[in-house]
């Protein structure tokens, strides 16, 4: 608590008051970090109390250095002039001067009082006016005149402070029309500047859309308009009930506390909800694991659904006065669109405020509606608040109701608006009504850099990527899926499908077999057929399986694509999962997703597609199709004039590996560069776009030395490259012909050109070096990815098929890492054939399919343990995990 007669007493004597002041704001510190750690005190009241403290300071200051009769005021603008003051907030003053000459005669005083005020410890952001600098600044830039609007007379003359609030009253400049307008534009703004999205995975606690900045936009456009000083008084004004005043004040309260315990924590003025503090803060507020969540993502569930609620009453409130500032005289006369609803001025509108009563399925309807008339841009505010205040209505006895269930199925089978509208019935809280489960993942976040949405926002996401593919403007983003979505039966299948495939997730055990459930029960109840039913059910099941296998198993394997045909069965089946697969993917980190992951897929939709349609009990053997690829690679070499008998040759030293990874393009484009090289060339090193495979091909051809994996990688990973394919094969006459593809940081192609000369020119140099060099990579591991965690898992598993043993990594992604499994390989005797490189956030999951020196499986023990140990001997801090 506060005491004022020991400030007083610091300001008494002539002695300086900076140590005695400084002493008590650490006391004070210490007093305010314990009574929030104990919950002693609520947030709230040390808020208004710290500004209190401040206040009081700042009188005793200003005393020192000027009189009572002076013609200047000391006055809290901004947050610190609503009384408002977290730990480390900035304290905005103003010193009001009654004439320009007065900055002269007061300089030296002025000086002194803020050196003093900077001198005791306190973050000061001051700027000094005469009423005239107030009202011209004011009419030019919207956050002054914001800024003004909060203003709160500490001391000084009062005259002078209400004739500043005079000059810059309503009458005077930015109306209640002209003030709403500007802040919702600079809300819209803002809320772009943070992604639009409310499920940041580092959220901004002011600016981030729900958050306090939209309380603070209520709180500004309310006193511009009505004059008034307190949101209570919103409710006098019918603008909010009693009920919506507690939800806003317990949202605002809660996001003061989880910023004023980050202020307590980082000693400083930042509202971002970094990694690096997101575990320590909710460890701070008290927040324990349960059987399927980290704390951390307990916190951040709250947090997200809190600004979800914040969101929905931000909506409410500026929909109502839109209505009652920008329209009030524009408000259009009702349009009837049925007994039920009714449209004004693009707006949707109840007929009366019974509807939700005396027909409780509108509550669905009214969704519908919007779907069929989409000139609408908006609902109503006074529908938007019955809409919440009849949710309750959506219970069992409402969700066996064939008219809910007609609707709800209608609305899946809209040819437009539907994921605008599954947006909104999420935003209102009806769509958690109507499918209890999908509110265990409303604000649900995964705590890693993969999954950059909370489940309910990635699930609308997957809806909305593959809603787009039935809408013609964005026919040219993904023609293949555009035309594949064309083909599908039944479109609602696969919307169904979507909403459950993560529904189950958080609940504890395996999120695809529970969702698996949910989603057939819930297609029997809204009497899809059970061929259709099982469908969905069957989808929610494998929706992982087709990423998967793309991403973790060679999919040039016959072997691999005839299971993957099999667990599939028909041609249907497998056009909705890849489609799901697809939106699946783009929607769980849109900047992770590119061009090379893409054409994974499709390559993997494309030879179970051939699969099928040769019959799964006439499966494509190895010889047949290395025959087959051998025959459509040499027709185009005898084509460009390439001797027949040199291309047997140089094949005869390749591998049975080589020609079933690589497509017959590959394969001549390979066999012409080697054998039209002149001798000088060697080693042979190209760069090539490929636009199927979406990156850039950078391809070796020389001799093949221990290390080449090694050096190659650290070479590539200091040019900032990610490398997300590897084959590399040693031929029979002691070469290599290694390709990698790879991409820029970005995601995007290497452009060709000077970027193309230096990555082709480090790699010869460094290659071509004579000696072993240290291999090392100096690039710093990214900021994000140092808070997950580093733990590394090795899985063995044999391919005796292939003659291959292959090897999953699973840890943490870092600059360097393809470079110590390299040397690993090297240290070991390992030959690498191929590599699949997939990065999933700050996780990596890298398959590596190897053999021994004699090209041969990994058969002892012994070279297991010891490619184990030689990789988790090069892992930073590892905790070791293995499997055979």
């Amino acid at each position: 608590m506060i005491d004022y007669a020991a400030l007083r007493e610091a300001f008494t004597h002539d002695v300086s008051p900076i140590q005695p002041c400084k002493d008590y704001l650490k006391r004070y510190v210490e007093d305010v970090n314990e009574r929030f750690t104990t919950g002693q005190t609520p947030t709230s009241e040390l808020v208004a109390e710290r500004a209190n403290l401040i206040d009081e300071i700042l009188k005793q200051a200003w005393k020192r250095y000027f009189s009572d009769q002076v013609a200047a005021s000391l006055v809290a603008v901004g947050g610190y002039g609503r009384g408002e003051l977290h730990p480390a907030s900035d304290i905005d003053i103003m010193i009001l001067l009654e004439h320009e000459s007065q900055f002269e005669s007061f300089e030296d005083q002025l000086q002194q009082f803020l050196t003093l005020l900077w001198d005791i410890g306190l973050e000061i952001g001051q700027s000094v006016r005469t009423i005239d600098d107030a009202e011209r600044q004011s009419k030019q830039d919207i956050t002054v005149i914001t800024n003004l609007i909060e203003a709160r007379l500490l001391t000084g003359s009062v005259t002078l402070f209400e004739n500043m609030l005079l000059a810059i009253a309503p009458d005077k400049m930015w109306n209640s029309d002209e003030f709403f307008e500007a802040k919702w534009n600079e809300q819209r703004k803002r809320h772009n500047k943070q992604g639009c999205s409310l499920s940041n995975l580092e959220p901004n606690l002011k600016e981030s859309p729900g958050g306090l900045r939209d309380i603070q936009m209520i709180g500004w456009v309310a006193k511009r308009h009505f004059q008034i000083h307190d949101l209570h008084d919103l409710v006098k004004h019918k603008f909010l009930t009693e009920a919506e005043y507690q939800t806003l004040i317990e949202g605002q309260n809660h996001l003061w506390r989880v910023r004023f315990a980050l202020h307590l924590l980082t000693g400083r003025c930042d509202d971002r909800l970094l990694f690096d503090h997101q575990r320590t803060l909710a460890s701070y507020l008290g927040y324990d694991a349960d059987h399927a969540n980290l704390a951390v993502e307990c916190f951040m569930r709250d947090y997200y659904r809190t600004v979800m609620e914040l969101s929905r009453l931000n909506e409410m409130l500026l929909q109502h006065f839109q209505e009652s500032i920008l329209l009030k005289d524009e408000l259009g006369e009702p349009v009837e669109l049925n007994q039920r609803f009714q449209q004004r001025s693009q707006f949707l509108e109840v007929t009366h405020e019974n509807v939700f009563k005396r027909y409780p399925t509108a509550l669905l309807e009214m969704f519908l509606v919007m779907q069929e008339h989409p000139d609408l841009i908006g609902v109503r505010a006074s529908t938007i608040r019955l809409i919440r205040n009849h949710a309750f209505l959506i219970d069992e006895a409402f969700r066996q109701d064939i008219r809910a269930q007609s609707l709800f199925m209608e609305i899946l089978r809209q040819p437009v608006g539907l994921t605008r509208v599954l947006r909104r019935m999420n935003v209102y809280g009806v769509l958690a009504a109507y499918i209890p489960m999908f509110e265990n993942i409303v604000g649900r976040m995964q705590y890693d850099l993969f999954h950059v949405y909370t489940v309910d926002e990635h699930t609308l996401m997957v809806v909305r990527n593959i809603r787009r593919l039935s809408v013609d403007r964005f026919a040219d983003e993904y023609p293949f899926c555009t035309q594949l979505a064309k083909t599908l039966p039944k479109e609602e299948l696969i919307y169904l499908a979507a909403l459950f495939h993560d529904i189950a997730k958080g609940r504890g055990g395996n999120h695809s077999d529970l969702g698996a459930v949910d989603a057939y029960d819930f297609c029997r109840l809204h009497h899809l057929s059970e061929y259709d039913s099982q469908l969905v059910s069957w989808l929610v099941r494998n929706h992982l399986v087709m990423s998967m296998t793309a991403q973790r198993k060679d999919i040039t394997d016959p072997k691999v694509v005839q299971e993957f045909a099999a667990l599939v069965g028909d041609l249907n089946r497998l056009t909705y999962l890849y489609l799901l697969t697809f939106a699946d993917s783009r929607a769980t980190n849109p900047d992770a997703w590119n061009s090379w992951k893409d054409s994974l897929l499709r390559d993997l939709f494309n030879a179970t597609r051939r699969a099928l349609i040769r019959g799964l009990e006439n499966p494509l053997a190895q010889e047949e199709l290395i025959q087959e690829k051998q025959q459509a690679a040499l027709h185009q070499l005898k084509k460009q004039q390439i001797d027949e008998t040199a291309i047997r040759q140089l094949w005869s030293t390749f591998t049975h590996e080589y020609f079933l990874t690589h497509s017959p393009n590959a394969i001549q484009r390979h066999s012409k560069s080697i054998l039209q090289a002149p001798a000088d060339a060697f080693p042979l090193i190209q760069m090539r776009q490929t636009q199927k495979r979406g990156g850039t091909e950078v391809l070796y051809y020389g001799i093949d030395r221990d290390n080449l994996f090694a050096v190659t990688t650290t070479l590539l990973d200091q040019l900032s490259l990610s490398i997300v394919n590897a084959r590399v094969m040693s031929t029979s006459n002691g070469f290599s012909l290694n390709s990698y593809l790879v991409l820029e940081q970005d995601g995007s192609p290497v452009e060709f050109g000077p970027r193309s000369e230096e990555i082709v020119n480090t790699l010869r140099e460094g290659i071509c070096q004579e000696g072993d060099q240290p291999l090392s990579v100096s690039r710093r591991i990214p900021r994000q990815n140092k808070h997950f965690d580093n733990s590394t898992a090795i899985y063995f598993t044999q391919e005796p098929t292939l003659e291959r043993t292959i090897m999953r990594l699973v840890t943490l992604d870092r600059p360097g890492l393809l470079s110590d499994v390299g040397q690993a390989f090297a240290e070991c005797n390992i030959r690498l054939q191929h590599a699949k490189i997939t990065t999933l956030g700050a996780r990596v999951e890298d398959i590596f399919f190897i053999t021994d020196r004699q090209n041969k499986p990994l058969s002892s023990d012994s070279k297991v343990n010891c490619l184990r140990d030689a990789v988790m001997n090069r892992m930073p801090e590892s905790t070791e995990q293995a499997e055979n």
